[in-house]
């Protein structure tokens, strides 16, 4: 106990810290004054600041380029959120993202390199992709279009990752173990086999941190 409250007020500490970095980052995409008392976008980037101290290790190079980039992420997602003129268009041609906003605070240039490391991104997952024999063409096609569909596979996603077992067998044969799923989150086994190759995309996605922007399109919330 005593070990878990010192990591904390470590952590606590390197972060009050940092809170000029935190600031100086978000408005410098921001584009306007803030004020830690009033603005939500230095909270968004706070409490992701606080996530990337939790999911940062060595090999995502330095630290503060990683918070750098899930921060910049996180407000992307807020303008989406809280303005009527922004969305994000997907072309699985191509494989790439692009962002847009009438309204947008984020520079030109900003949304240009944020559109280079979501196009990286997809490009590197689209290469994995094909060891499993699968692309994003097959994927438009073997997408739920109703939402509770998706939460309730994505539920059962979460599950899997709990079980190492699964993950080991999905990496080594290429394949989904159908029936050891079934048998852990007491699923139908028709729904599975039906959505057999998103669940495997989901867990690709979510069993990889380096899917930075990936994880982001499943809306999955910081603390959640």
């Amino acid at each position: 106990m005593e070990l878990k409250e010192d990591q904390l007020n470590t952590k606590n500490a390197f972060i009050e810290d940092n809170k000029k970095f935190i600031f100086n980052v978000t408005k410098n995409i921001c584009k306007k004054h803030l004020h830690w008392e009033n603005d939500d976008e230095l909270s968004t980037a706070l409490i992701t600041f606080n996530n990337a101290c939790d999911t940062y290790v060595e090999d995502k190079g330095n630290f503060f380029n990683y918070a750098k980039v899930l921060i910049k992420n996180a407000l992307i997602d807020y303008f989406k959120k809280s303005s009527k003129n922004v969305f994000l268009i997907f072309d699985h041609e191509d494989k790439d993202i692009e962002y847009i906003s009438c309204k947008s605070p984020i520079t030109t240039y900003e949304i240009q390199q944020e559109n280079l490391r979501r196009r990286e991104e997809i490009l590197a997952f689209s290469e994995e992709l094909k060891k499993y024999k699968l692309s994003f063409e097959i994927l438009v096609d073997n997408c739920p279009s109703h939402k509770e569909t998706k939460d309730k596979l994505l539920n059962l996603a979460f599950m899997c990752l709990k079980e190492s077992s699964i993950l080991e067998y999905l990496h080594k044969t290429k394949k989904l173990p159908v029936k050891q799923i079934c048998l852990l989150t007491n699923s139908n086994r028709k729904l599975i086999e039906k959505w057999r190759k998103y669940i495997l995309v989901l867990l690709l996605i979510l069993s990889n941190e380096e899917y930075i922007y990936l994880r982001s399109y499943l809306n999955i919330k910081v603390g959640n």
